[in-house]
């Protein structure tokens, strides 16, 4: 089952988040999840298997420039995970999917994503997910 989360739900959003960003406190992402879940521009669904959250994706409008798109806004899926034991069972496919459809109902004619350019688990779920490839990029930074 998957459903858009709540603020009750903001906790189980962040610890699912929280194997995926694993740089972040449980406490940071709290407080994240449930700014998000609040904004009209953002969502978070959860992914359930038994009454247990066993995955969550977090997608928002962009209206800045997106790599290789050319509209505004721009549906953009922020973060996506599954549990390892859920995987290869259709759960992210189901997450992008009502995504996805948020975006569309927003107005948005293009859907976007990235990842680093090391994460070649994360290249071959979006490619499978029917994302392609666009652009790759090296970002810098000097600090002053």
């Amino acid at each position: 089952m998957i459903k858009e989360a709540t603020l009750k739900e903001a906790k189980e959003a962040a610890n699912l988040a929280l194997l995926l960003w694993a740089d972040h406190t449980l406490e940071e992402l709290i407080q994240e999840m449930s700014l998000l879940i609040s904004q009209p521009d953002a969502k978070v669904f959860l992914a359930y298997c038994d009454n247990k959250a066993i995955g969550f994706a977090q997608c928002q409008l962009r209206y800045d420039y997106v790599e290789g798109t050319n509209s505004s806004p721009v549906g953009y899926l922020e973060g996506l995970f599954v549990r390892d034991a859920f995987r290869e069972q259709g759960f992210a496919k189901k997450l992008v999917n009502v995504c996805e459809e948020w975006a569309r109902n927003k107005g948005c004619r293009e859907f976007a994503s990235d990842c680093e350019l090391e994460n070649e688990g994360s290249l071959a779920v979006h490619l499978k997910l029917g994302f392609r490839e666009v652009n790759r990029i090296i970002c810098f930074k000097k600090d002053l």
